[in-house]
């Protein structure tokens, strides 16, 4: 916990300075709130309080909902100033503090999720769970006021019950152990038996998998992207493609100003939760790039260029990095803050703006009188239907309602810069530029790199989680972080053929080797999701599943597998293939929730191939379309380096002239390489395109 100067008595203000949109938010309540920190639970032990800790986001819906029943009640805020020590944390500046205690919580209840409410001894080890409570009694749940009071009570009057309550959920916490194979990674069988899992789990009517609510399945799509280009699989390229088609012709996808929400409530992609997260617009952007790559679909191309140009658009920050989330709820013209307020439409609302045209607009859009919402609004969509649009008076429509729509109350910002995610638009952004030839998104995927270099990278390789207006946080960077950061450089240097993103690349995953591995057991190929010299929780948490976005251990395996393909790094590609030891466990058993883990599995299998273009200089045309062919190459985790047979900004051009003169391409893998080419064509056979 970090150390912070003590706080006079009385109401205060301990919010005010933090960099957490989500902590601002609550900074005027009435509740006396603390941070995270050791003063607050040295508060608790010195006046004898139990602790609530409260955890949320700053686009979550229901974190909102109680925060105004709750948070923002004097009545309820006096008891809990009187009786408990309040923590505010906000789970996306504090991964490590959620992740902790959202395994007690599901241990105990079955279930979790935002906001997470537990309450803790002054010892931070939790007694009691939940998470949203009402105001009042409502559909089998207490009050928040009837549980204050209960725990309070149990404090109070047995307080022996509590200590062995609280005593008995650490003890189990420490004996939850990972069980899987360490140091072997997954082989053919194993991506063999995820498929068939993964096919089972397939939704053939509606993409996806599984029922409602729905997510957007963007790790495992890169996994039936992967193993398609290595296999030939048919089968999965379908379910990537259906998938991907249904989810962009749904409401999840913004159809007048492009990006995803969160996730569907329903099966079939109509209604979505309405928060939009910039981890899932950059995974997404970049899965549809890579769609496009495989097939050459047009829809693919456009979502992946409307995503980019979303997220440069909506949620770049004045430094250059990108915002966290735009929420879901906005204020629907009336001063009430409404779930959707921004982009939901009725018929009356579309004549309003389109005049004649609206009875087109709403049959091309799925707007119906009824609604496919709430109160007859209706979700823009792209339903499957017969007959032939006019693509011009479509097109005059979409501006028109786009216009309009800016006109209303816009959803709120959360604007700190998260690392990890902002590591994953600089992947998505670099490609989807170098593909598209698009070098303004390509500028952008460097503007966000230069700031995580320039404000989140300390002088000792060390990341910082978050920053924001240009003021770093002051929580340390998880393993994500470094995985993500370190992928989004690895990215970027394929792209750009600067060599300091290697280098940078480099740095954060010597770090990994050094200060998130198991060094008690470095063969296991264990990683923890916090550094060794990190702040001590109850528990160092350890989540190898992917969930939102790629796991720290996945995310971490992928970055060090890319690099030591680029560098011929033995520790680091030893460290990718124990870490991968995890996959050949859980791929077979839970495919959905280790996606990003069997599409690394797929590099590894691969080779993953290393491509090195060499030419007399950079606007050599040759060299140019070499070096397109070779980003354009669907081989699973392929790395690319170019440059001039004299550079030595990467390893890989090291010995490799020209040939005759002229630009070539040298491709190798499992230390074995092909003769050089001087021919696109020849490339893009060698490598899938």
């Amino acid at each position: 916990m970090r150390r912070r100067t003590p706080w006079e008595s009385g109401r205060v203000n301990r919010l005010a300075h933090e960099t957490s949109p989500y902590l601002l938010q609550h900074a005027d309540n009435p509740v006396d709130w603390w941070p995270w920190s050791a003063e607050a639970f040295e508060a608790a032990r010195t006046a004898n309080k139990p602790v609530l800790l409260s955890v949320g986001y700053s686009s979550c819906h229901w974190c909102h909902v109680m925060a105004h029943e709750s948070f923002e009640d004097e009545a309820t805020a006096g008891y809990l100033n009187e009786h408990f020590v309040s923590v505010k944390v906000d789970r996306e500046e504090r991964p490590d503090v959620d992740a902790v205690y959202m395994e007690a919580v599901q241990a105990a209840t079955g279930q979790g999720g935002w906001p997470m409410t537990v309450f803790l001894t002054p010892d931070a080890e939790p007694f009691y769970f939940g998470t949203y409570f009402p105001p009042a009694p409502r559909h089998g749940m207490p009050s928040f006021r009837q549980v204050l009071e209960g725990v309070r009570a149990a404090w109070s009057d047995r307080r022996d019950e509590v200590a062995e309550v609280a005593g008995k959920i650490v003890r189990d916490l420490a004996q939850r152990e990972l069980g899987h194979q360490g140091g072997r990674p997954p082989g053919e069988g194993e991506l063999a038996q995820a498929l068939l899992g993964l096919t089972r789990e397939y939704d053939p009517q509606r993409g996806g998998f599984g029922g409602a609510p729905k997510f957007p399945p963007s790790m495992v799509i890169e996994f039936l992207l992967r193993h398609h280009a290595r296999t030939g699989s048919e089968g999965a390229l379908q379910m990537a493609v259906d998938t991907c088609e249904r989810m962009a012709r749904g409401g999840l996808y913004d159809q007048l100003g492009g990006g995803f929400a969160r996730y569907s409530v329903d099966r079939d992609w109509v209604v979505p939760h309405f928060e939009k997260m910039l981890y899932d617009n950059a995974l997404l952007c970049r899965v549809y790039a890579h769609l496009w790559r495989a097939t050459g679909s047009e829809l693919a191309r456009r979502v992946a260029l409307e995503t980019a140009d979303f997220m440069v658009r909506e949620l770049r920050t004045a430094e250059g990095g990108f915002a966290s989330a735009l929420d879901a709820d906005s204020d629907d013209g009336s001063g009430r803050h409404v779930e959707g307020a921004y982009y939901v439409w009725t018929p009356a609302q579309l004549q309003e703006v389109l005049g004649e045209d609206a009875d087109l607009a709403a049959q091309y859009f799925g707007v119906t009188a009824e609604g496919t919402f709430e109160h007859g609004q209706s979700v823009l969509q792209l339903p499957q239907q017969e007959g032939v649009f006019d693509a011009e008076r479509i097109e005059s429509a979409k501006r028109r309602l786009l216009a309009a729509r800016a006109e209303r109350p816009a959803p709120g910002r959360d604007d700190k810069v998260v690392a990890a995610w902002n590591g994953l638009a600089v992947a998505a952004l670099a490609e989807t530029g170098a593909y598209f030839d698009r070098p303004d998104l390509v500028e952008a995927a460097v503007g966000a790199a230069d700031l995580l270099v320039r404000l989140h990278l300390d002088d000792h390789a060390r990341l910082t989680r978050t920053s924001r207006d240009g003021r770093a946080g002051a929580n340390s960077g998880v393993l994500e972080d470094y995985g993500d950061v370190a992928e989004g450089f690895l990215a970027l240097a394929s792209v750009t053929g600067e060599g300091v993103w290697l280098e940078f690349a480099g740095l954060l995953l010597d770090q990994v080797l050094a200060r998130f591995t198991d060094r008690e057991s470095p063969e296991s190929g264990a990683l923890y999701d916090t550094a060794a010299d990190a702040e001590r929780l109850i528990r160092r948490p350890q989540d190898p599943t992917d969930n939102a976005t790629p796991s720290g251990w996945s995310a971490a395996a992928g970055a060090l597998l890319g690099y030591a393909a680029h560098t011929g790094s033995e520790p680091h590609r030893t460290a990718a293939e124990r870490a991968l030891g995890i996959v050949r466990t859980l791929g077979p058993r839970v495919p959905r929730f280790v996606g990003w883990g069997l599409a690394v599995a797929e590099a590894l299998l691969d080779g993953p191939r290393e491509v090195a273009i060499v030419g007399p200089g950079d606007r050599d045309g040759g060299a140019i379309a070499l070096h397109r062919t070779a980003l354009l190459g669907t081989a699973p985790g392929a790395v690319v380096a170019v440059g001039t047979p004299e550079s030595d900004e990467f390893p890989l051009l090291a010995g490799r002239p020209l040939v005759g003169g002229e630009a070539a391409a040298y491709v190798c893998r499992n230390f074995t390489c092909d003769a050089p080419t001087t021919d696109p064509e020849r490339l893009r056979a060698a490598l899938g395109g």
